[in-house]
């Protein structure tokens, strides 16, 4: 009587382990990688506001959180994208207008998409929540990343079309990813 296995069944079994690791790796592969940057604001200069933004793309735009500290009690301040991601020297120009990719929406009065919402210090001077920004994205024509993500010291106008009616930067972060 002859113990083992014969070639055929040898090859039998290490097909069928060959097919279980790739098919384990391809729950590796195939997971649904969700696309994410972040920003860490830093008080531009005389001011002391920041703290940290998180972008996620949702299906129904991208989910901003906020965490940011600094600003006066009780205070409306604006959070805007501009379009360069310089905070280096952060005079308005310098990190540009606010971002707006699509130049007929600017046309008909909408609202700029890279101004993201303005949001409100409670009594101790902080703010922190989310919203989600649907007319922008973490790649593509509507990217924000590599963009610079500004706290205004006052709240938008959101349909202004002065790209920086919200008053000087009181923080300023690059969204990276």
């Amino acid at each position: 009587m002859r113990h083992g296995f014969d070639g055929w069944t040898l090859s039998a079994l290490l097909a069928m382990a060959a097919g279980t690791l790739l098919l384990s790796g391809c729950g590796i592969i195939f997971q649904n990688h969700e696309k994410r940057a972040d920003a860490t604001l830093l008080p531009t200069p005389g001011n002391a506001s920041g703290g940290t933004v998180t972008l996620i793309e949702r299906a129904d735009g991208v989910q901003v959180s906020y965490n940011l500290s600094g600003m006066p009690p009780n205070s409306e301040h604006a959070l805007q994208v501009h379009e360069r991601g310089d905070c280096i020297v952060i005079n308005q120009p310098d990190a540009g207008p606010v971002f707006a990719p699509a130049a007929e929406r600017m046309k008909s009065g909408s609202r700029l998409e890279g101004d993201l919402a303005n949001i409100r210090a409670d009594a101790n001077g902080t703010a922190t929540g989310f919203i989600v920004a649907p007319d922008v994205s973490l790649d593509g024509v509507r990217s924000v990343v590599g963009r610079a993500i500004l706290l205004h010291r006052d709240a938008s106008d959101a349909y202004a079309m002065a790209p920086h009616s919200a008053g000087p930067a009181l923080a300023c972060g690059v969204i990276r990813q």
